[in-house]
């Protein structure tokens, strides 16, 4: 196992619908693997494989709810349905997000409650979760990612206006950047 790369936002493959996954072998396990450790490092709770350069439809996710139940796994080739978007002003704390590949960055978007995910895991089993609140964020923000969109392509203006200056600002928005959890620290 080893943490790679994350590619920040202006990566071509960052932009572009990922292909399915037509087989599960040892070369896939190996990415899944480092798809965990490179999550874990950053610290993150979900990582799609376009963010480690990899244009593969396939996500990982790992978080624990409020209750204190772990979900982790892995999803390939998942379908997502979402239940319509609330209508009520966006919460600016509840509904923060950020991603990875856009490292340092958190802005309110209004994401559904519900989504239903099936995917395949490692083992080849289909397996379909009915997530609600945070997870539901989680799988909708990982499947966004596996069709080229990242979470700032969905803001409404001005928040698009702010994310695109950030990310001007940063030197992003071209190919070839990248960052490694546990060596670069972007925040700061």
């Amino acid at each position: 196992m080893a943490v790679r790369p994350i590619t920040i936002t202006g990566e071509p493959v960052l932009h572009r619908p990922a292909a399915e996954v037509t087989a599960v072998d040892d070369d896939l396990r190996a990415l899944v693997a480092d798809m965990f450790e490179t999550m874990d490092a950053a610290p993150g709770v979900g990582l799609a494989a376009p963010q480690v350069g990899v244009g593969l439809r396939l996500f990982v996710y790992s978080w624990v709810d409020d209750e204190g139940e772990s979900w982790r796994g892995v999803a390939i080739n998942p379908q997502l349905w979402q239940s319509p978007l609330g209508t009520e002003p966006l919460d600016e704390d509840d509904e923060s997000e950020g991603c990875l590949s856009i490292p340092g960055e958190r802005f309110p978007l209004r994401r559904a409650e519900h989504a239903l995910l099936q995917a395949t895991d490692l083992d080849g089993v289909d397996y379909e979760i009915e997530a609600h609140g945070w997870l539901a964020r989680i799988f909708q923000h990982e499947y966004d990612h596996l069709d080229g969109v990242l979470y700032a392509d969905r803001l409404e203006h001005p928040l698009y206006k702010a994310a695109a200056k950030s990310v001007k600002r940063s030197g992003w928005g071209v190919a070839g950047k990248t960052w490694l959890p546990g060596v670069d620290h972007l925040d700061d």
